[in-house]
């Protein structure tokens, strides 16, 4: 056997170590907003990892965030309790600031909101957000179910922001639903999808 870069292991003829786990992604869902308050998306259970992408969303309320949240129910009620983390890198056009900070207002310790994961959308032509949100196992009923977002937002302040956030819904009932709403307005424009890591 021979390990490569980051830790994979090859076995002797060069072929992935079968004990590795490998997959692809199953598209299940895409929904394009057209000044949609929501987007809501079901879960079945079917994949231990669910992947959400963003494409150019575009806010109707200039310096508003996108946020998400889980239900238990079916939808009937978006209110899970979260714990969670945000940081971002940025830098403005202008060049006159530059920074890497984490932003406490951002998070939550064991809340029930909608959690922020893109930040100050802006509503120029030219302004959007795109990404990825990750969610891990939400059909479990024995552990809390993590989650971890990296997205790209073209602020309302003209700069360019790196935006992370992690977390964990806690609860070990299985997560039915997620839905995704602006922190203020609709969503304008854009497009997400749902995959399944098979």
């Amino acid at each position: 056997m021979a390990v490569v870069s980051g830790g994979t292991t090859l076995i002797d003829n060069g072929a992935l170590d079968p004990a590795v786990p490998s997959g692809s992604l199953i598209l299940l869902s895409t929904q394009t907003a057209s000044a949609s308050a929501s987007l809501e998306f079901s879960i079945d259970g079917t994949y231990d990892s669910y992947v959400f992408k963003f494409i150019d969303i575009h806010a109707s309320t200039n310096d508003t965030d996108l946020t998400f949240q889980g239900s238990t129910d079916g939808g009937s009620n978006y209110n899970i309790t979260m714990t969670t983390t945000f940081f971002q890198a940025f830098h403005d056009e202008a060049d006159a600031f530059t920074g890497l900070s984490y932003n406490t207002s951002f998070d939550q310790a064991q809340g029930t909101g909608f959690q922020l994961f893109s930040h100050s959308l802006g509503t120029d032509n030219d302004q959007s957000s795109s990404g990825q949100l990750n969610l891990y196992n939400p059909s479990n009923t024995t552990f809390v179910k993590h989650f971890t977002s990296r997205m790209h937002v073209y602020h309302a302040n003209d700069s360019n922001n790196d935006m992370f956030t992690a977390g964990y819904f806690n609860t070990t009932s299985a997560i039915t639903n997620l839905k995704f709403q602006m922190s203020s307005g609709n969503i304008d424009d854009g497009i997400i999808k749902m995959y399944g890591v098979k």
